[in-house]
């Protein structure tokens, strides 16, 4: 009896090693997560290159299946511009938190994508107000609010769901002027309904002018689509001031928000089985920035 008592304490403290072992991974896992500065950084005089042409300063990584590490390059720079190669899902993250920026994106869409969605639209992602841990949701991306970059959506907004350092789900809301498609589906609509969409209903609020025969397929392309062509330059304008948001796509405002949370965060750039190049990705003051408009070819 002593012997059998004996042997199941020495189980007790085995799964207390397992598990105790398990919880230090995890912790050592998320310790991994590059520092942010203490405050949120808003440029004030001067524009904050977030891409410098020359190399991947000032980002970080991250990826589902490697997590920091890049064995493939998907993110490198080649030729002076920022290339994302798409092989695998994940981001480039700002190592800094920024807030009230204008930012500026100019990206165009390369010839490559991956399976599984070889034969779907490209597909990318700006996500700004970026907190919690990396590979919150599904282990791919941290929480965050984000400004869709696909074909045939570019603007749409959605909440990406997940968890924080410690484990408890982020809280994400957006307000906007809406109204329904011809299926239902909301779209922004300045001076429609206002409603707020957070985790517990709607994620996303597609652009204005999203075609309500989207399709999820390679080349599809909208009769009100305002970015360029597959393969031509896009700019894309992100204002943040507070917690309101306006996108900009080619110089038309095509979404926008109130009262959003967070207000503040890390920028991730998504690779999400696309090929897609950067020349441009820079925060300016609010009302110091460029004015919106088309990128030049």
């Amino acid at each position: 009896m002593i012997a059998n008592q004996l042997r199941a304490v020495a189980r007790v403290h085995l799964l207390g090693l397992l598990l105790a072992c398990v919880a230090w991974q995890g912790r050592a896992a998320v310790a991994d997560q590059p520092a942010a500065t203490e405050r949120p950084i808003s440029p004030q005089t001067d524009v904050i290159r977030l891409f410098d042409g020359q190399s991947l300063e000032g980002l970080y990584t991250w990826l589902k299946d490697t997590k920091y590490e890049d064995p493939r390059r998907v993110f490198r720079v080649t030729d002076g511009l920022l290339h994302i190669t798409g092989d695998g899902l994940g981001g480039l993250v700002t190592r800094n938190e920024y807030r009230d920026y204008h930012q500026v994106l100019e990206f165009k869409w390369g010839p490559r994508t991956w399976e599984p969605r070889q034969k779907r639209t490209k597909d990318s992602g700006l996500l700004i107000h970026s907190v919690g841990a990396d590979g919150g949701y599904g282990g791919i991306w941290m929480p965050s609010i984000e400004v869709q970059i696909i074909e045939g959506g570019c603007g749409d907004f959605i909440l990406v769901s997940g968890n924080d350092r410690e484990g408890k789900p982020v809280p994400l809301s957006v307000t906007c002027e809406t109204d329904r498609d011809r299926d239902g589906e909301v779209i922004w609509k300045a001076g429609g309904k206002r409603e707020t969409f957070d985790l517990n209903n709607r994620k996303r609020v597609n652009w204005f002018g999203r075609d309500p025969d989207w399709e999820d397929v390679l080349g599809f392309r909208g009769e009100r689509d305002v970015e360029s062509p597959d393969g031509k330059w896009t700019r894309m304008d992100v204002i943040c001031r507070g917690g309101h948001i306006q996108v900009f796509v080619n110089g038309t405002k095509v979404n926008e928000a109130s009262d959003c949370y967070p207000t503040a965060g890390r920028i991730q750039l998504q690779s999400e089985l696309a090929e897609m190049f950067v020349r441009r990705w820079e925060l300016w003051p609010l009302d110091k920035g460029p004015k919106p408009a088309p990128a030049e070819q």
